[in-house]
């Protein structure tokens, strides 16, 4: 190992192979087997990987490769880091440990929001891996494949010669966005753009950040509580075109752009959106973001008529008092209000909803369909309630008593959501069982069967997607009523 420390480690980013039909890749929001099967880009694994000369990035699950495949593979690497999360983590686990076996000179590291929250913790319960990141790890992982020795290095936890755990300086937040490298070129180099598929976005699509952190305070949300943090610090608006330009040059068979800000619509840079949105138009691409309901009609305008086509908005329930109690800083009115100016522009809106969160009842429960029918997005992804360790919601529901098992069950064995908080006027069965409710309600309505059937009558490859996600959205209906 001193050998090739000196020189530099040949590094394997590695998003570690996973349940069939996973939610994957370090951008994934929610880790767990989806209703439709999805794959978002490995981003947070890309970025460092483009500072890692010779390093090679893998997402083992949207590539369809096991474990004997990756196992084979890892082999050449004296470096392996694993992007990691709290329901993946028994299994990344598990994974290290092989890796280990195969070769044991290998120095393995996790990244990820779980091993940043529970740095000493993660450590202890897998012995295999040596390091993992705290803070945000681009430059961590530069300096760890440099060769440095792991002491040296700001923002780690390590273990150390006599079993122990070590924690070095944190590691400032990178404050200049645009120093970062591209993903896009990690993105053409090591991956297959076709195996990533999102129900919502044209394929092939490609996704990327713009920015890190949220000004928002949601308490469920997990990035902005710990990896990207609440300032939202961004790249300049002629860096994002630029990155879309050597897209549209260099990968032309994408057909859609995705920014995947956790809020690139924040009200704090609307100009930078605008500015954007602009450039955008100027190279005559397609593009969506997420978005929070408050995006002001003339800025919706502006993003409209520059190529905006949809917008991912997370409205998460349709009482007040629920968005209350989360911090949303979103109220239903401002929400509807902002649904009709997007109906009214053309713009598609694809509406995320939570079902489980504190002051939840059959009555919500209820209401939060009623809103979505009225409301009336294009699509839906209804979620449960996923108190992650590091979110003020795992500590209200610690406080509380509100987990209905283990605290980092999320997901079952096959990675399908559990319902992890229970309350004692609403149990977690009847909040598990109301995700197949609104779903039923939602699409089971002649006027939604009718838009969804013109959409696919319009286009033949519309009408094998959706004919395709629909045999797996039943086989994920019946999945949950068994």
């Amino acid at each position: 190992m001193t050998a090739n420390m000196a020189q530099g480690l040949r590094t394997l980013f590695l998003q570690a192979p996973s349940f069939e039909g996973f939610d994957g890749g370090a951008g994934a929001r929610y880790q767990a087997r989806r209703e439709v099967r999805s794959f978002w880009y490995p981003t947070w694994l890309a970025q460092p990987a483009a500072l890692v000369p010779g390093s090679r990035l893998v997402d083992a699950p949207a590539d369809g490769l096991g474990v004997d495949e990756v196992r084979a593979l890892a082999r050449d690497y004296a470096l392996v880091i694993i992007h990691t999360s709290t329901p993946s983590f028994h299994g990344d686990a598990r994974f290290a440990q092989l890796l280990r076996e195969d070769n044991p000179a290998v120095l393995i590291g996790m990244v990820g929001a779980k091993v940043m929250v529970q740095p000493r913790e993660s450590l202890a319960a897998a012995p295999a891996v040596d390091f993992v990141c705290r803070e945000e790890f681009d430059y961590t992982c530069q300096e760890v494949a440099s060769g440095r020795p792991l002491s040296e290095v700001a923002g780690l936890a390590y273990r150390t010669a006599d079993g122990g755990v070590a924690l070095t300086a944190p590691r400032p937040t990178l404050e200049n966005m645009d120093e970062l490298p591209f993903v896009a070129p990690v993105y053409q180099r090591d991956l297959t753009p076709e195996n990533y598929f999102i129900g919502y976005l044209k394929h092939p699509y490609v996704s990327l950040y713009t920015g890190r952190g949220c000004r928002s305070k949601c308490t469920f949300c997990l990035w902005p509580q710990t990896v990207g943090g609440h300032r939202y610090r961004v790249r300049s608006a002629q860096n994002v075109i630029d990155e879309v330009a050597w897209i549209q040059k260099h990968m032309p068979q994408v057909r859609e752009i995705m920014f995947d800000d956790d809020t690139f619509t924040d009200t704090s840079n609307l100009p930078r959106v605008e500015a954007i949105a602009r450039g955008l138009g100027k190279l005559g691409v397609t593009w969506s973001c997420n978005a929070k309901a408050n995006v002001p009609y003339a800025t919706l305008k502006v993003m409209r008529d520059n190529g905006l086509r949809l917008l991912l908005v997370g409205y998460e329930s349709g009482d007040d008092g629920i968005l209350h109690n989360i911090k949303k800083g979103l109220r239903t009115d401002i929400a509807r209000r902002f649904t009709r100016d997007c109906r009214e522009l053309g713009v598609t809106v694809h509406g995320t909803f939570i079902l489980g969160l504190p002051g939840e009842t059959s009555d919500t429960i209820r209401k939060t369909i009623e809103f979505a029918k009225e409301i009336n997005p294009h699509t839906i992804q209804v979620s449960l309630a996923a108190p992650y360790p590091g979110t003020a919601l795992y500590r209200q529901a610690l406080a509380q008593g509100w987990f209905s098992a283990d605290a980092d069950s999320l997901v079952d064995g096959q990675g399908v959501q559990l319902a992890a908080l229970s309350y004692p006027h609403l149990s977690n069965q009847e909040i598990f069982h109301g995700v197949e409710q609104f779903y039923r309600q939602f699409y089971f309505r002649p006027s939604k069967i009718w838009e969804i059937v013109r959409e696919m009558l319009a286009s033949p490859e519309m009408m094998r997607r959706r004919l395709r996600e629909g045999v797996e959205f039943f086989h994920f209906l019946r999945t949950r009523t068994a």
